[in-house]
């Protein structure tokens, strides 16, 4: 007699879909949770420049509850992924199990109410039978063991869903909320769940093509997309195509398990020179994102597209929505930098931002694009090893920046400093261009092309920049990484600067930097009134 077999054929399944709704929506309330305490509690104490030691002490408490906050959303999440594929895997066992009987029933067998079938119509034929009798004897025998497998296997379905489900509940520990190695657990949690709901790594598009990323997020439930963000939250947030907000919401998560590890680390002695580098600049980037959650300005806020500490880290953040703002620009940076020190960038990228508002309309975001790997400077001048993969890397972004965006077409400008600028010009000279509207580049060594007109785009929208005294700009570009971007041979445009140095381009109140703010809100900087 298969067990279970009459309570799941009368099942009622509403018990189980109320229980995935109410997990659902706690989780949801603990999402928004942490969002209201990082915008209305933390960020605004962040934001107010509170020092001192009380201060120390109260923002290391308040992280920990922000992080408590976001493991219980994880674990609770998966618990209802979990209790959902079991519904969803009962459900579909007993819609299987209620055909078999019905089709047996059709057939001229009976099912009794403990699912014994037994054949209403053939009986055991006789030795001198002919022979179209045996044959049909020997059929109706075998379509009752059919009928008779069917039904034991889906009550199989539903008794191994049932215990792969407990053994799932069972390893989310609501005791790892206090722990150091929470949220890892809670990541490690939201894997074993996805996946026991069909939702592995290995579905996860691989392929750099923004469109084909956004058609494949497109195509998920809401409860999907939230269950690949807590599993798989590294990959989730390089997803070129994918709206910027889950993007941020995915490398948060990053920033704080990565955190997690390293201050780990750190208690036990074992953080490394490298690690210690790493550590740094996370740390630096989780104080700008939260005294940015508490400015409370739209156009302050930072947007993390993408985090992580693989070599020298890399990370790619926005100040203001690309996905609304009217101007968007790529700040691609050169030699020299890493994760220590993306601090910088985010200073630049605060500059640029304002000089463009300053010559335009107020609603412009400016993205640090250090998406690569950048070389040390004694690299930096020779082959394109690493500027064209991280071209193509840049490409697959802007085309997602293109893909997403709301509304009217946006200006973009894309800006390369130093080896930036061959990485721009590497993007720009393959696959159709970067799609962009205006190409900036200040202390170029070259742009891996002899002309303009090879970086797919107006030669009149391509610009350069050098001081006087910027070595890499004034003796080392046209020698192996293409033509000189300021020689008239190049075809672009040049524009005055009138800073210093390799490194003075930002400084505020130069014409260098307000040059740059015209150019990304759609002008000509030979226009510009340099008035203070």
């Amino acid at each position: 007699m298969p067990e279970n077999f009459k309570e799941l054929l009368k099942q009622d399944f509403s018990d189980p879909e109320a229980a995935v709704t109410s997990w659902q929506k706690l989780g949801k309330a603990l999402e928004e949770a942490q969002g209201r305490h990082r915008h209305k509690v933390t960020g605004p104490l962040h934001a107010s420049e509170w020092e001192g030691v009380d201060s120390r002490y109260a923002f290391a408490k308040m992280e920990t509850s922000e992080s408590q906050l976001g493991t219980a959303q994880s674990d609770v999440t998966s618990v209802a992924t979990i209790l959902d594929s079991v519904h969803t895997k009962m459900k579909e066992a007993q819609e299987n199990l209620r055909r078999a009987v019905r089709t047996a029933e059709a057939d001229g067998y009976v099912v009794d109410d403990d699912g014994n079938v037994t054949d209403s119509r053939a009986s055991c034929p006789t030795d001198n039978a002919d022979q179209a009798a045996q044959e049909e004897h020997q059929l109706r025998v075998g379509k009752l063991e059919g009928y008779k497998n069917d039904i034991e296997y889906s009550i199989r379905g539903v008794n191994s869903a049932d215990w792969q489900g407990m053994q799932l509940l069972q390893q989310i520990d609501a005791f790892n909320l206090d722990k150091d190695y929470g949220a890892d657990k809670a990541r490690e949690g939201a894997r074993k769940a996805a996946q026991f709901s069909g939702l592995d790594e290995d579905s996860i598009p691989s392929k750099k093509d923004p469109k084909e990323n956004a058609k494949w997020w497109a195509g998920l439930s809401e409860e999907q997309r939230q269950a690949y963000l807590d599993a798989y939250p590294e990959k989730i947030g390089w997803l070129d195509g994918i709206p910027c907000a889950e993007r941020d919401e995915a490398n948060r998560k990053v920033v704080d398990l990565e955190l997690a590890k390293y201050d780990m680390k750190k208690q036990n002695g074992e953080l490394g020179i490298h690690d210690q580098r790493n550590y740094d600049g996370l740390r630096k980037l989780q104080d700008a994102l939260d005294k940015a959650d508490g400015t409370g300005e739209p156009s302050k806020q930072l947007y993390v597209l993408g985090i992580d500490t693989k070599h020298d880290g890399r990370a790619v953040v926005s100040q203001g929505n690309p996905e609304t703002a009217r101007n968007v620009a790529i700040q691609v940076p050169g030699t020299g930098n890493d994760l220590s020190n993306f601090d910088e960038q985010l200073t630049r990228v605060d500059r640029l931002q304002q000089a463009a508002d300053d010559r335009g309309p107020k609603n412009t975001a400016v993205i640090a694009w250090l998406g690569y790997d950048a070389p040390e400077f004694d690299n930096s001048m020779g082959p394109t090893g690493r500027a064209d993969p991280a071209g193509g890397d840049l490409r697959s972004f802007t085309h997602g920046l293109r893909q997403t965006h709301q509304g009217e077409r946006a200006h973009m400008t894309v800006l390369g400093h130093s080896y930036g600028s061959t990485v721009v010009g590497s993007g720009a000279s393959h696959g159709g261009g970067l799609d962009a509207d205006d190409i900036v580049v200040v202390g170029s060594p070259g742009m891996t092309v002899d002309h303009a007109k090879d970086l797919n785009i107006d030669p009149g929208h391509v610009w350069a920049g050098g001081a006087t005294d910027d070595f890499v700009s004034n003796h080392t570009s046209g020698l192996t990484l293409g033509e000189d971007p300021m020689e008239k041979e190049f075809g672009g445009k040049v524009f005055e600067v009138d800073t210093h140095e390799h490194d003075g381009y930002w400084n505020v109140d130069s014409r260098s930097l307000r040059n740059q703010g015209r150019i990304i809100a759609g002008m000509d900087p030979s226009e510009g009134d340099y008035h203070s």
